[in-house]
């Protein structure tokens, strides 16, 4: 079953990094995209930043600059590297995934996943 799995999240101070990291697990997995989504409690996910195979970045604007997102293509793999924190960005931070796995031979289908959340708590 392809899934998957996020590591990273944790405490830190204002003005602090964390590296949070998410890969898929299973094989036969090809990824169009990887990404990281934050949730605040009683709110909808909301784009932090998203990758593509081919590389191309999208951040959003509020953490352009201080957030740096990178795939590892043949791992499917993301990391999202978080510099200069702020409070207000504590959070669950979703890893998203879309792709193809090739379920035989000669089947293909496109999937999209989620992984669980892992909490980043900005505060000193």
């Amino acid at each position: 079953q392809v899934q998957l799995v996020e590591s990273g999240g944790g405490l830190v101070q204002p003005g602090g990094s964390l590296r949070l990291s998410c890969a898929v697990t299973g094989s036969n997995f090809s990824m169009y995209a990887m990404g990281w989504y934050r949730q605040y409690p009683g709110k909808q996910r909301d784009l932090v930043a998203t990758i593509t195979h081919t590389r191309r970045t999208n951040y959003a604007d509020s953490v352009k600059g201080r957030f740096t997102i990178s795939t590892d293509n043949a791992k499917n793999s993301v990391d999202l590297q978080m510099n200069t924190l702020k409070p207000e960005e504590t959070a669950v931070y979703c890893c998203h995934a879309d792709g193809i796995e090739a379920v035989t031979a000669h089947t293909d289908r496109y999937l999209e996943l989620w992984g669980q959340g892992t909490l980043v708590t900005v505060s000193s």
